[in-house]
């Protein structure tokens, strides 16, 4: 799976931590992260002009 291995390839590079971002309306997608162990931690804000 190319997401754990880039996690791999981070830790190896001794980052920190692993960021993204998804969409709130994507239910699936935040599970998938979830079990992967990632938190959600953040709130973000979009403007659409």
């Amino acid at each position: 799976m190319p997401l754990k291995w880039a996690i791999e390839r981070a830790k190896e590079r001794n980052c920190n931590i692993v960021q993204l971002t998804s969409d709130k309306q994507r239910p699936d997608a935040l599970h998938f992260y979830e079990k992967l162990g990632f938190k959600a931690t953040h709130e973000g804000f979009k403007l659409a002009i």
